[in-house]
């Protein structure tokens, strides 16, 4: 019934934002339609009735129903991987062996032997190169320069703390270095923690990645906590000794 539908629906073509957008559309329209028709076989109710009536016996709701394509292909140098005229960045690790693209409607997931290395929103242009530059920091130990002029770090935005700090690092001879190493940080340390580690850097005036691996490294690994004295008061006057032959006296006095 697509053919149905769509003329029922979607005549004149409609256009939305986005498909939470055209379901919520959708399911009125289906709702309204169902309240306002006669059942083909039960006259004398509307398909609403019907279908309320039938309701108690449906299969329960488990779930969004995980529908995709699925194709092999093979990832470039560039960590790239073409479908559908477009192409899509993966993580750098998934270079050299083949993958398997699962395009949905919306979104475009990449899997290697099980593993998720690429999830992006889907492109329906020609062309289009579609870049996560996460996937491109490992990248940038051997080459810091790409960092500045490479395609999948244009425009990127990082995060308040962490965009200040490259914005200070850029007038220092080393700077794309310093934030090489900070941007490599995460990728052991989570996103969060590098920049609740900027953002202490800056309270403190400085912006050293230095400093701020620093500051990782002893959320990493805490202070140990500090010994604990005890006061005069409480210490013991007499020590108890260990003696069990006291668990003798107990049973011959039962």
């Amino acid at each position: 019934q697509v053919g149905l539908v769509r003329e029922r629906f979607f005549t004149p073509r409609l256009r939305f934002r986005s498909y939470e957008e055209l379901n919520a559309w959708l399911l009125d329209k289906c709702i309204a339609y169902a309240k306002a028709h006669r059942h083909p076989e039960l006259a004398e109710q509307t398909i609403w009735e019907v279908f309320e009536a039938e309701r108690p016996k449906l299969v329960p709701y488990a779930g969004q129903f995980d529908g995709f394509h699925a194709v092999p292909a093979s990832v470039s140098k560039t960590c790239l991987v073409r479908f559908d005229n477009n192409k899509y960045s993966v993580a750098a690790s998934a270079v050299g062996r083949p993958v398997e693209v699962h395009a949905y409607a919306d979104r475009i997931v990449i899997r290697q032997d099980g593993r998720i290395v690429a999830e992006h929103k889907r492109a329906f242009g020609r062309g289009e190169t579609v870049y996560d530059p996460w996937h491109y920091v490992p990248v940038l130990a051997r080459k810091p320069g790409a960092l500045r002029n490479g395609a999948p770090f244009k425009d990127w935005v990082l995060p308040a703390a962490m965009e200040r700090v490259r914005r200070r690092l850029a007038s220092v001879d080393d700077g794309g270095r310093q934030m090489v190493d900070i941007l490599t940080a995460v990728l052991t340390d989570g996103l969060p923690a590098v920049e609740a580690a900027c953002t202490e850097a800056i309270a403190e005036g400085v912006h050293s990645a230095d400093v701020i691996l620093n500051i990782l490294a002893r959320r990493r690994n805490p202070e140990p906590p500090p010994t604990i004295f005890t006061p005069a008061a409480l210490t013991l006057r007499h020590a108890p000794v260990a003696d069990c032959a006291r668990y003798d006296n107990l049973r011959r006095t039962v």
